[in-house]
């Protein structure tokens, strides 16, 4: 069996220009977030426990917990709404489609009973308030004439219903059942988000005309306002309330969060500018926020989640990153202790440590998007979508400065001697480059259409993986290639091929579901019938004592196969990454790390049978 030890999530969904919401419950002090098609539960307190919700089937924007931590509602940008239970496997309470278009904010009621949600739609339908168990409608929202940003619920009686958006306005609604009071119209650019104080008394509302406006939560009426002085320099796009409803937390694209304090009248003054840059970029913007218990959450456009601690402003403040795109590489980095390096197609470089989680990420400016990468000891090769192979040194926690090598076409598979590590090999779809350092010692055509590589860790085999589904053996003698054996196994293109650590076996997966392991010296196969895959097999990796080889796949499965038993005795990890498995390393014997196309990477402990 094999069961999860710890899951390093992945970040928020981001956009430029927009804010994104992110809840919790202060009870668990859990927090929600959306990313991909998935929802995202992290526990402040402990932030390798993790769990995700995959149900939904468009791009999920919004999930809140109920009041009473019971369940969750989540939305998706087909403007559907799902409810589902916070406990056994998340089972699904109902499903109400509720706008026409994308819903960008969603809140319950005190009682648990109402949920509103506002978006975008067609015609003049933007909100919409029903009742959670029946989904039928409580209240006509008319008054708005574009896109609705952001909606709060009064959480005290009288109930009251906000809503802000890109006309510029906020409606104030009373009921239950609602209907339209007034627009407030202070504001002159999109109202981004709008918020209710937890005690029900004001409600804030903050603009890409970058003031807050605070107002009167039964009456509606203007009370007072942050101060321009003190203010934020560009758009504000979330704003959070502390729990005793006497301070606020905004934050902005001018890369700043700022903590007011709320007067009983009305008023705000500055409380503290918290800035934390990570590289002085566009990724520094400051797109959502939430205040829990102790915590202050701001997150960036580039997925950084900082942690501040209510208590000490001062403190700097605990980071953590994360991918939000599909892991395609994952590789063990063997320094004075273990660490993982992931990185995603969009060029972000993350380090793990195994037990701790978020290290640092590496500023990948150099590169560009990344499609291969292979590490050895004391540098890392990388490639991109373009024609370039990049060696890079690892000084310390970075990257050194990058040698770019143009190899003539896009590489396909890129492998390195791990004992001779000047040498590498680039396979091309109609050959291979040799590379010695940054030189190209010879560019060969091997005749046939290249799909996979890999060389021997003393650099005097290399064996390429072809369309047609053939293993092909090649002597490596200076910048020469000799066909020394053409295995024929494989019913499909070869995806990958690795040697194991003890160099005395191979192993091949395909595009046809298949795996098999071969003998080295004598080229038959020492274990076949590894066919438990239902789609292609994406990576493959063994243990360091050569005794186990796992594999994974489109089918979101990782298969773990031991040397010398039959196939069939496989351990299965079912469902290990929603889209897809893309990267797979043994960190050792006992302990495997997988990544895909969900952005988390998870690592898994093998319990022996």
């Amino acid at each position: 069996m094999a069961t999860p030890s710890e899951t390093y999530a992945c970040v928020p969904s981001t956009e430029r220009g927009r804010g994104i919401i992110i809840s919790g419950d202060s009870k668990t002090n859990n927090i929600l977030y959306c990313t991909g098609r998935s929802v995202v539960i992290r526990n402040l307190d402990n932030p390798l426990q993790v769990s995700v919700y995959g149900e939904h089937a468009y791009p999920t924007t919004v999930a809140r917990y109920s009041p009473n931590g019971e369940w969750i509602a989540s939305a998706d940008v087909s403007g559907t709404v799902r409810i589902w239970g916070t406990h056994n496997n998340f089972v699904l309470k109902n499903e109400f489609r509720v706008l026409s278009g994308r819903v960008d904010d969603l809140q319950w009621s005190l009682d648990g009973m109402r949920i509103v949600a506002s978006g975008d739609g067609k015609g003049k339908s933007f909100v919409r308030a029903f009742m959670w168990d029946s989904g039928s409608t409580v209240g006509d929202f008319d008054g708005h004439s574009r896109r609705v940003l952001s909606c709060a619920f009064k959480p005290t009686r009288p109930f009251r219903i906000v809503t802000c958006g890109e006309d510029f306005l906020a409606n104030f609604y009373e009921g239950p059942p609602f209907k339209f009071t007034m627009s407030i119209r202070d504001h002159t650019n999109f109202v981004n988000c709008v918020r209710f104080s937890p005690d029900g008394s004001k409600f804030i509302t903050v603009s890409s005309d970058r003031r807050g406006i605070i107002y009167d939560g039964k009456t509606g009426n203007k009370l007072g306002e942050l101060p321009a002085e003190d203010g934020h320099k560009g758009s504000v796009y979330a704003v959070s309330w502390s729990p005793d409803s006497k301070q606020a937390l905004t934050v902005s694209a001018d890369k700043t969060a700022k903590v007011w304090d709320i007067h009983e009248d009305g008023s705000g003054t500055l409380n503290k500018t918290l800035t934390h840059t990570e590289t002085g970029g566009v990724e520094d913007m400051l797109v959502g926020c939430l205040w829990q218990n102790d915590y202050l959450l701001t997150v960036s456009l580039g997925g950084m989640i900082n942690f501040y601690s209510a208590k000490d402003l001062d403190k700097s403040p605990v980071s953590i990153s994360g991918h939000m795109k599909n892991v395609t590489i994952l590789t063990l980095l063997n320094r004075s202790k273990k660490m993982l390096l992931s990185s995603s197609y969009d060029g972000v470089m993350i380090r793990w440590i195994p037990g701790i989680g978020y290290s640092n990420k590496f500023d990948s400016k150099q590169f560009g998007l990344i499609k291969l990468l292979v590490a050895g000891a004391e540098e890392v090769i990388a490639a991109g979508f373009d024609n370039t192979v990049y060696r890079v040194p690892l000084e310390g926690d970075n990257f050194g400065t990058a040698e770019h090598i143009d190899v003539g076409s896009q590489p396909k598979d890129v492998s390195l001697a791990l004992n001779s590590p000047n040498l590498a090999l680039v396979a091309i779809e109609s050959g291979v480059v040799l590379l010695n350092g940054s030189k190209i010692v010879s560019t060969i055509d091997l005749g046939f259409v290249v799909t996979a590589s890999t060389l021997s860790p003393d650099g005097s085999e290399a064996i390429l993986g072809g369309q047609d589904g053939k293993l092909h053996i090649y002597s490596v003698s200076g910048d020469t290639l000799k066909e020394q054996d053409v295995l024929e196994k494989h019913r499909g293109a070869i995806s990958v091929i690795r040697y194991s650590p003890d160099v005395s076996m191979f192993a091949s997966g395909d595009l046809n579901r298949e795996a098999v392991v071969w003998d080295r010296v004598s080229k038959e196969v020492k274990l076949n019938n590894m066919l438990f895959h239902t789609a292609r097999i994406n990576c493959l990796s063994w243990s360091p004592d050569s005794k186990l080889i796992a594999t994974g796949s489109l089918d979101t499965c990782v298969i773990i196969y031991e040397i010398g038993k039959p196939a069939s005795s496989r351990r299965t990890i079912k469902g290990a990454h929603l889209g897809g498995v893309y990267g797979l390393t043994f960190i050792d014997e006992e302990r495997v790390a997988s990544s895909g196309d969900d952005g988390c990477v998870r690592v898994w402990k093998l319990m022996s049978e």
